[in-house]
Formats: C-alpha cells, sequence, structure tokens
C-alpha cells in the first residue's frame, strides 16, 4: 500500500481541526475572502473577526466600495492598523470595477495587476476562492515546510523564490486538493507548528518531519524584535487618525496639537499621514481624510 503524502496527511488533519472562520464556509465569494486576506496581514484573526463582518455589510461587493469615499474605507477599518490597507483596498474594488465588470478576477495575472494584491494575496484568492492549484505561502506555511522538508527551525524574515518552488513541490495535482493542501498548510503552521512552542505531539507529519528527526530546538524567541509602539510616530499617527476619523470634514489644526504634545514629532506624523495618502490638507489650517467628501457612484463599465 502507498504511503500518504506529506500533502494528505496535512489535509486529513486540517478538515478535521480547521478552526471555524467564516470566510472559510462554503459558498462565501471571491470578493469576502479577498477582504479577509488583506485584514489577516499582519493583524491576529480575533482583531478581524468583527471589522471583516462590519466591512461585507456595508460593502457586500467591490462595486459598493468603489462608490464610497476612500475617508469611509479608512473609519471602517479602525484600530486594524496599517491603515493604508484600506486605502489600497478601495483602489482594488475601483480596478476590478473598471477592468472586471465587478467581478473579483479569478486569473493569477489579473489579480497580481490589481492594486494592493501581491504575490501572497493574489494566489490565496486564486486557491481558496476559486479552486486553484497554486502555492501560497506566508509566514507560517514556509516555517511548516522549512522544518518538515528542510530540516531547518525557521524560515528566515522574508519570502524567496525558492519557497514557492518548494510549497509547490508538496501540493497534489488535483486543484481542488493542491487548495485544500494550501488552506492546511497554512492552518498548521498557525496553531500547531508556531515559531517558539511547537505542539509536535498534535502534528500530523510528526513522524516524517527532518526537523523533528534532527533533534534541534525551537528558537527561544521570535526571529524577528517586535517593534516597540508606545511613543513612536506609529502611536501618534495613529492618535491623529483617530481624531479625524470621529470627524466628518475638516478638522482645525489646532485640534489636532491637542494630540500630542511634541510639536515636532506630531508634524512629522502628520506629514507622514499625508505622504501615505491618508489625510490631504484643506486650506492652511486644517486637515481631512483624504476624500472626505460626497461620494459620487462609479458606473460599471
Amino acid at each position: 500500500m502507498t504511503e500518504p503524502t506529506f500533502a494528505t496527511l496535512v489535509s486529513r488533519w486540517y478538515e478535521e481541526n480547521a478552526r471555524d472562520l467564516p470566510w472559510r464556509e462554503p459558498g462565501v465569494g471571491a470578493w469576502a475572502i479577498l477582504v479577509s486576506e488583506v485584514m489577516l496581514q499582519q493583524t491576529p484573526v480575533v482583531r478581524v473577526l468583527p471589522a471583516w463582518r462590519a466591512w461585507l455589510a456595508r460593502w457586500p461587493d467591490p462595486a459598493a466600495l468603489a462608490a464610497d469615499t476612500p475617508a469611509e474605507a479608512i473609519r471602517m477599518w479602525g484600530r486594524l492598523g496599517y491603515p493604508r490597507r484600506a486605502v489600497r483596498l478601495r483602489d482594488c474594488a475601483l480596478a476590478i470595477v473598471e477592468r472586471h465588470g465587478g467581478a473579483v478576477p479569478d486569473k493569477l495575472d489579473q489579480l497580481l495587476a490589481l492594486p494592493g494584491v501581491g504575490t501572497y494575496t493574489a494566489r490565496a484568492v486564486a486557491a481558496f476562492a476559486y479552486g486553484q492549484r497554486h502555492p501560497v505561502v506566508d509566514t507560517n506555511v514556509r516555517r511548516v515546510v522549512s522544518r518538515a522538508v528542510a530540516g531547518e527551525p525557521d524560515a528566515g524574515p522574508a519570502t524567496r523564490p525558492a519557497d514557492l518552488v518548494a510549497c509547490a513541490e508538496l501540493l497534489p495535482l488535483e486543484p481542488a486538493a493542491a487548495a485544500l493542501a494550501s488552506a492546511a498548510f497554512m492552518e498548521l503552521g498557525a496553531v500547531v507548528c508556531t515559531a517558539s512552542s511547537p505542539r509536535c505531539p498534535a502534528c500530523p507529519v510528526e513522524s516524517v518531519c527532518a526537523w523533528r528527526a534532527s533533534g534541534q530546538e525551537a528558537p527561544a524567541g521570535p526571529t524577528r524584535r517586535p517593534q516597540r509602539y508606545a511613543g513612536t510616530d506609529r502611536q501618534v499617527r495613529g492618535l491623529l487618525l483617530g481624531v479625524l476619523r470621529e470627524t466628518t470634514g475638516p478638522v482645525p489644526h489646532q485640534r489636532l496639537d491637542q494630540v500630542w504634545s511634541d510639536d515636532v514629532q506630531r508634524a512629522r506624523a502628520l506629514a507622514g499621514l499625508v505622504t501615505d495618502g491618508l489625510v490631504e490638507p484643506v486650506g492652511e489650517a486644517a486637515f481631512r481624510l483624504v476624500g472626505d467628501g460626497p461620494a459620487t457612484p462609479l458606473p460599471l463599465p
């Protein structure tokens, strides 16, 4: 009898142990999956869940978001962090309406051409929304493949072309099975094969794991040191955005001055928000969220 493949073992485990997440439910469309993938970048699932539901309740399809203002996208993004993702998601919705009649495309090259959609997100949508065979490689997947196949305790800080090749070699040839395996690899890395406290006895591929066989220990801490937040420009930017989100239209400079006492740092943070396309000046003494004005419906082509 043929031994089950690596992908088969992980996929069987996934079908019995996967977390119950709404974007994984049958019938969830490509737009909802695209939104989830953008929100989940550098943000924990527990924070994404309510934001994802609220976002889709307001903008159930790309055309709905495209017809609204970037300011409203920033407001709805709330405190998920990295708010440029909200603007990029709206830019993506505009492109989907203009280029694809309002439907998220199913071809990888078309997904990659959308604003704000990179290598990971494009392949994730192609696999999870359309059941295609593509290597979907995030930090969790790279760690699983690095440990189980290469015998290394960690995969390093960034995705390389070799990571895509290594993952693709593990995927079944049948597209639907490959898409399932891609989701399974990711889930395994997220909940079992974690960075510093892997639960090896619960792993479906422990018996064939090269890293486990080597006897190496997991890293004592994260491979990348967590970024400090308190007192940084990121904190000041968040405070400024908080005031602007709560107000419709221009906010006087004097009101923003109350957010942070360090004039130089506050001015630098505000200038960064303008440069990033999140905030725009109004006259010489006020600022507002970018495009914080009447929405103009965008007709389908």
